[in-house]
């Protein structure tokens, strides 16, 4: 499998994911992006779901949803079985999912950054939207962000804005919104990233403190009150993007 990651990572993951600033802050506003965008939805997928962490946040904020999910590597999707009943689990890779047309909404949160073949993989979450669907994705913005974190992680690349829109456009998609995130931050990322170009501790940013955490917290929760008021953010650590599949052909 040309994926960029490693099965010991889901662990290392598990222990942090669901209390860090970052993925309750970047989980808050898919959850959000879902809701604003496509309100009657009825059914999610999100490839590459991990340990399961942000199908968790979307089935506490929509009860009634039938979700899906897939992930290539078993250590994951075990985890993410385990703690989400209810839903359906199979394991695929991103770029051969086996689905045509079938759900409301198709996700992949920071997962293509990791993938050699996006286009192929962009495709795949096309055909998994239904005809008129939405697609939801998170990556990581801005190549001269690139660092050990990256590298470490993974990933096979950042991205720009005109990139992912590229990417998107060219599968067939109809692109709605376009946002940074981790906008306020952004100077102590960049600080940070410094700092691990220097000296590279793995897993260092996955360990902030209480009082670091909570600070975070809130500058996050003001850049996404700002994004929920109309706001696109210009420059970010991470892009979202909201597209819809093209209800005919062209």
């Amino acid at each position: 499998m040309d994926v960029g990651y490693e099965a010991h990572m889901f662990d290392d993951m598990a222990a942090v994911e669901d209390v860090h600033f970052w993925h309750r802050a970047r989980n808050a506003l898919i959850v959000w992006a879902l809701t604003r965008y496509f309100p009657a939805a009825a059914s999610m997928l999100e490839a590459g779901c991990g340990n399961g962490q942000v199908l968790r946040a979307v089935a506490r904020a929509r009860p009634g949803l039938r979700l899906a999910a897939s992930e290539v590597f078993l250590e994951g999707l075990e985890t993410a079985a385990r703690s989400l009943s209810g839903a359906e689990f199979v394991r695929a890779d991103i770029r051969d999912l086996p689905f045509d047309a079938e759900f409301d909404v198709v996700g992949a949160f920071d997962v293509l950054e990791h993938v050699d073949r996006h286009e192929d993989a962009m495709r795949c979450l096309v055909r998994s939207a239904r005809p008129g669907g939405g697609i939801l994705i998170t990556v990581p913005q801005h190549q001269w962000l690139w660092s050990e974190v990256d590298a470490y992680s993974g990933h096979c690349r950042r991205y720009s804005r005109g990139s992912l829109r590229r990417l998107m456009e060219d599968a067939g998609l109809d692109v709605l919104r376009m946002t940074s995130f981790v906008t306020l931050l952004l100077p102590a990322m960049v600080a940070s990233r410094l700092t691990q170009r220097r000296a590279f501790a793995p897993g260092a940013e996955a360990h902030p403190g209480s009082l670091v955490s909570g600070v975070a917290s809130g500058v996050m929760g003001m850049e996404r009150a700002l994004i929920r008021a109309g706001v696109s953010m210009p420059l970010g650590g991470s892009l979202l993007a909201v597209a819809r599949r093209p209800a005919t052909a062209a």
